[in-house]
């Protein structure tokens, strides 16, 4: 039986745009930027940056699902925005930045805090969309449930499979799992630029919407001030929701 304690935690942010140049930033924090198997009391300087480096791959191909998500979604209600840019590919190369989601993540690594970055976002055109009250909700949300999906895919094969499987297997799913449950809880926050703003805001009556548009001019540091002061109050859920999809435990 694999325990695995991950100390730290990955958050993604994405922000659909009309423009396809505007930034699609996405913050991702290592608290502690390790994993600690139960067996292993120690590891080498080596091993723990190819860890790192597996941990963030992890995390991009995520971030590209749920981004590729969103785009299918927008075409699927009517607007071809990221099919016609060639965005609607699992292919990271077209949704990465060289600047913003390899070289500012490497630099932040270095410091042992958090680690920054961000990626080209998939641009839909939301007065394309056939739906116009819920269509923008629809879009944000299927982000996040993309993220809880895989999640749940690998989960129930560790679940059932783990007897089957090699340790290496398991270390690789239980991050996949861990990593797609917080970037689906993550982005289920209400708050700008998050997919939770949008869904929040198909709810909300209209007049309402000069006051979300002065939130979002603050959403990068309302993200931040959530990551630091708010976010730890919630984030057992995580661990607890691993449990429950894979039946091991896994703490901080």
């Amino acid at each position: 039986m694999l325990f695995l304690f991950y100390g730290g935690v990955i958050m993604a942010a994405q922000e659909n745009a009309l423009d396809s140049k505007t930034a699609n930033f996405f913050t991702y924090f290592a608290l502690h930027s390790r994993i600690t198997l139960t067996h292993s009391k120690s590891k080498s300087k080596m091993d723990q940056t190819l860890l790192l480096i597996f941990q963030l791959a992890i995390l991009i191909m995520s971030v590209v699902v749920h981004e590729v998500s969103h785009g299918l979604m927008a075409n699927r209600l009517g607007d071809p925005t990221a099919k016609q840019m060639g965005r609607l590919t699992f292919n990271p190369l077209s949704h990465l930045d060289f600047m913003g989601s390899f070289l500012v993540p490497l630099i932040t690594s270095l410091g042992g805090g958090f680690i920054f970055g961000w990626a080209k976002p998939v641009p839909y055109n939301p007065y394309n969309l056939k739906n116009q009250k819920w269509g923008p909700a629809l879009v944000a949300g299927v982000g996040p449930f993309s993220n809880f999906v895989v999640a749940l895919v690998f989960g129930l094969t560790l679940r059932f499979g783990q007897t089957y499987l090699p340790d290496p297997a398991l270390l690789a799913m239980s991050l996949i799992i861990y990593i797609n449950i917080l970037l689906g809880i993550f982005n289920l926050v209400p708050i700008p630029p998050l997919d939770g703003f949008k869904i929040l805001a198909a709810f909300l009556p209209y007049r309402y919407e000069r006051y979300l548009l002065a939130l979002e001019r603050w959403g990068m540091i309302l993200v931040l001030a959530f990551v630091f002061f708010i976010f730890p109050l919630i984030s057992p859920i995580v661990p607890i929701l691993f449990r429950v999809i894979t039946g091991l435990f896994m703490g901080y």
